[in-house]
Formats: structure tokens, C-alpha cells, sequence
């Protein structure tokens, strides 16, 4: 192993959803430990505004906007990566979205759109992906979960559903693959402050609830997500498959 068995240099990750909150602090993260990573998203301009800034700090930052639950659009994306940048040692899939509403009521539409965001798009870009990777007998990936893939809430049950079936995705990547030495893990997210929560941090009694409900007493910061992330990506991690790392400051630890 190497004498610094997290140190990520000469790699190339990809980071779905990486323009902001959650993806963004994935990115730079394995971008601080040296990899070379690639953005997506389908906003071009907050891509690229994403990328002036991690670049702008001396990280390696490239960026491929393109929408993960378009079979057409991933097979030409991941052709023009491998073709431009080349070949992805690292593919953290985390995009995702988050539809709330009483399940008796759930529109049928919004059922379809969260099960293609968060659940198909992980087969779809994993998919085109491997195929390298097995022919290169190495690879890397890390399906972002939730800890809502291990319980649920009043009114997210569509979305811990699609975040539990991607639990289990997530083994059966890593018994189909790990054969040709691709480790396939995921991580699970706690409760953090991001934009996209920022309504429920602003809310003092969610927040109040998420203090009691905690053992660490507090929502997370997205920075503490990357010790985990570069963990599951470098060869620390070669014997790790099929696993989920909660960092959810104990969170699924606790009645």
C-alpha cells in the first residue's frame, strides 16, 4: 500500500451533482486530497461559477454538465469524459431530490421523478461507467444514501424509499463487480446545513427537534462529510465493499 494510502493524486473522480451544498463539499474534498475531479450538474452557469471557485483556490476542477437520468446524455458524457480528461478511477454518485408530501396524496408524477433522480440515475451513470473499470480491473464508487435509507419521517416516504432501495443497489453493485476489484460502498448523510435545508435550519422547531434527536446535539457541517468520502475512495478502502458509513452524528446510533 501506499506509504500515504489516502492520498489521491493521479485520479479522476466524478462527482454527480457536485454544483453545490452536499456534491460541492464531496468534490472538493477528494479535489484537496489530489484528485483531478469532474463537476455535473445541469445548471451550466452555476457549474461553472462551481468551478471558477474551486479552481480559483489551486484545486484541479474540470466540469461536464449533463442530466444523470437521460440514458443518451450519461453515455455521451461519460464517452467525452474518458475521451477528454481520461479515465474515471472514481465516480461518486450523489444526486438527488427530495419531494414532501402525505403519501395517500403523493402525485404519481412526482413519484417517477424521484425514483429517476435518485435511484435510475445511480444505475444509469454507474452503469456506463464500470464498463471501463471492469476492463481495467480497478474502480471506485460511492453512492451517496441518506439516513432516511434506514427510517423514515411523516411525508418523505417516496424518498426514504428510493434511498433504501439504493442501500441495496449499492450491495448488489459490489457482489456483481468486486470480483474485477471495484469496490462499491455507500455514504450515508446525517442532517446538514445546506441551502437546499436552509427552510429547516431557519425552522427553530425542526431544529430544536434535530438537537434533541442527535447524540451530537447539532446539524452537520458538509465538510465533515470529506475525511469519509476520500476514505471510501482511495486505497485505504480496498477491502471495504458493500458497506454504508453513516456520518450522521450518531443519528442511527439512537432511539
Amino acid at each position: 500500500m501506499a506509504l500515504n494510502p489516502f492520498d489521491l493524486s493521479g485520479k479522476l473522480a466524478l462527482v454527480t451533482g457536485s454544483s453545490r451544498g452536499i456534491g460541492r463539499a464531496l468534490a472538493q474534498a477528494l479535489a484537496k486530497a489530489g484528485a483531478r475531479v469532474v463537476l455535473n450538474g445541469r445548471d451550466t452557469a452555476m457549474l461553472q461559477a462551481t468551478r471558477a471557485a474551486l479552481s480559483g483556490s489551486g484545486l484541479s476542477v474540470e466540469s461536464c454538465a449533463f442530466d444523470v437520468t437521460d440514458e443518451a446524455q450519461v453515455e455521451a458524457a461519460i464517452d467525452r469524459i474518458e475521451s477528454e480528461f481520461g479515465a474515471i478511477d472514481i465516480l461518486v454518485n450523489n444526486t438527488g431530490v427530495q419531494i414532501r408530501g402525505p403519501l395517500e396524496s403523493f402525485a404519481t408524477q412526482d413519484w417517477n421523478r424521484i425514483v429517476q433522480t435518485n435511484l435510475t440515475s445511480v444505475f444509469l451513470v454507474s452503469r456506463a461507467a464500470v464498463q471501463r473499470m471492469i476492463a481495467r480491473r480497478r474502480g471506485k464508487i460511492v453512492n451517496v444514501l441518506s439516513v432516511n435509507a434506514e427510517c423514515a419521517r411523516y411525508s418523505i416516504a417516496p424518498y426514504s424509499a428510493t434511498k433504501g432501495a439504493l442501500k441495496m443497489l449499492t450491495k448488489g453493485m459490489c457482489v456483481d463487480w468486486a470480483r474485477y476489484n471495484i469496490q462499491v460502498n455507500g455514504l450515508g448523510p446525517g442532517y446538514f446545513a445546506t441551502d437546499l435545508t436552509r427552510p429547516l435550519v431557519d425552522d427553530k422547531e425542526f431544529t430544536a427537534w434535530i438537537e434533541r434527536r442527535v447524540p451530537a446535539g447539532r446539524w452537520g457541517d458538509v465538510e465533515e462529510l470529506g475525511g469519509a468520502v476520500v476514505f471510501l475512495a482511495s486505497p485505504a478502502s480496498d477491502f471495504v465493499n458493500g458497506h454504508v458509513l453513516y456520518v450522521d452524528g450518531g443519528m442511527t446510533a439512537s432511539l
